[in-house]
Order: C-alpha cells, then sequence, then structure tokens
C-alpha cells in the first residue's frame, strides 16, 4: 500500500519560512519524480515545484528565488523549503509521486500552510 505522509505545514507570518516534507512509503522513491502542489480555497490546485529522479527541478514562477525543493534517496524524503511567505502562499500542499516510466501517479493527504498577520 502506497502512501505519501506529509509533515511541517502550519500558521507563520509574512515574511516566515516553513519547510514541508513527504516521506512515501510503498514505493521504490528512487523511481519517482517528485513534487509539490497548492490549492487554496476557491482555487484549483496547481503545481508549485518539481524534482525529477534526476534531480532536475522547476518551480512556478509565484515561487522562484523563494521555495526550494530537494529529496533525499537514502531517506526516502522530499522537502520544500519555503522563505519569505506571502499571505498568497495560504493553501493546502500535497505532495505527488510519479513514476518515471509509467506516469503512476500518487497523492498524500495534504498538509495546511497559513500565511497570516
Amino acid at each position: 500500500q502506497v502512501q505519501l505522509v506529509e509533515s511541517g505545514g502550519g500558521l507563520v507570518q509574512p515574511g516566515g519560512s516553513l519547510t514541508l516534507s513527504c516521506a512515501p512509503s510503498g514505493i521504490i522513491f528512487s523511481l519517482y519524480h517528485m513534487a509539490w502542489y497548492r490549492q487554496a480555497p476557491g482555487k484549483q490546485r496547481e503545481l508549485v515545484a518539481k524534482i525529477t529522479k534526476f534531480d532536475t527541478t522547476s518551480y512556478a514562477d509565484s515561487v522562484k528565488g523563494r521555495f526550494t525543493i530537494s529529496r533525499d534517496n537514502a531517506e526516502n524524503t522530499v522537502y520544500l523549503q519555503m522563505n519569505s511567505l506571502k499571505l498568497e502562499d495560504t493553501a493546502v500542499y500535497y505532495c505527488n509521486a510519479e513514476h518515471w516510466i509509467s506516469g503512476t501517479n500518487y497523492w498524500g493527504q495534504g498538509t495546511q500552510v497559513i500565511v497570516s498577520s
């Protein structure tokens, strides 16, 4: 059974930082591209950042220079370091795993990030 367990969400003031973690189980982590998506109230889910199995990274324009995605294949964990948080970063953040050949997708349950003063 595949599970993606996210952690690290919470309440933070504008300009603050948070680090999200996602630790998948039931998959061979190194064979998966990993990504973080987010969904704000009333909006569609959007891709925030992606790191391929080859460690290539890409980011949404709205988070470039502020967020950093990384992975630790030894720990089977993907991280999202979020700095200089803005009110508009408030959303539920979801971890996604995509098999690099088959494209099979798995999702986490989401972790809430609230940026508020």
